[in-house]
């Protein structure tokens, strides 16, 4: 890794590492961060040297790098070679953890069947399949279109958002305001989002579908090892399955 003065070398430097946290914490992993230089400076809403402004640049500019929250509830970045690994890793039926129990993951079934065997929740359900009737919405359309506008609700919401991003059922591809009846935007940005297969591509799907679990664990592994040789194992199988 080279130090980080630009988002055009951040982009060079995530292409090599695969794959990042998106804040300055690492999470006992890995984090571009690290090397950012001096220049660097977060909410300076500077294109070039905000990091907070390239979470949705590199949505907009390059359609093989996603954000989102994937590691540990947090946002972070995966790119188009490294998504595969992750997918299949994330849809082993069963894996067992260092305390030798059994975590259960998505397999072959789809969210429905997984709702109906407990293990997704009712608001997440509800995101889906309005992202499947309208392919992509912005999260306050998503509060509105689900039945979510209450405060109430927002806890569950989100909960629900961070639940389908790390299942990889869907992802963000963007950012949009409110727009009011005469037509004219107002208001804080809010991510967009779609399904995860929207996002990709069937190209990059068909690699993901194929690719081993086992397989695709032990490179992942590898890869944090490479970046991190102080990685802890208990914190690479959290990063890697979500």
């Amino acid at each position: 890794m080279k130090t980080i003065r630009s988002f055009d070398d951040f982009v060079q430097d995530l292409r090599e590492a695969g794959f990042s946290m998106g804040g300055e914490r690492d999470g006992g992993v890995f984090a571009l961060a690290s090397f950012f230089g001096p220049e660097i400076r977060w909410h300076t809403e500077d294109a070039q040297t905000d990091p907070w402004e390239w979470r949705i640049r590199v949505l907009r500019e390059y359609q093989d790098l996603a954000y989102g929250k994937f590691f540990f509830g947090n946002g972070g970045y995966i790119t188009g070679e490294w998504f595969p690994c992750f997918y299949a890793a994330r849809r082993a039926v069963s894996l067992e953890n260092t305390e030798g129990k059994q975590l259960r993951f998505r397999g072959t079934k789809t969210l429905e069947e997984e709702y109906e065997d407990g293990n997704v929740s009712r608001e997440a359900l509800t995101i889906y399949r309005l992202l499947q009737e309208y392919r992509e919405l912005p999260a306050h359309l998503l509060r509105q279109y689900g039945g979510f506008a209450g405060k109430e609700y927002a806890s569950a919401f989100e909960r629900a958002l961070v639940e389908l991003q790390a299942g990889f059922y869907i992802s963000i591809c963007g950012q949009a305001r409110k727009v009011s009846k005469k037509g004219e935007e107002y208001g804080w940005f809010s991510s967009v989002f779609c399904l995860t297969e929207d996002f990709w591509g069937e190209e990059v799907m068909r690699e993901a579908e194929k690719t081993d679990p086992d397989e695709a664990y032990r490179r992942l592994e590898a890869q944090i090892r490479k970046l991190n040789p102080q990685a802890k194992p208990q914190r690479m199988r959290k990063f890697i399955l979500g």
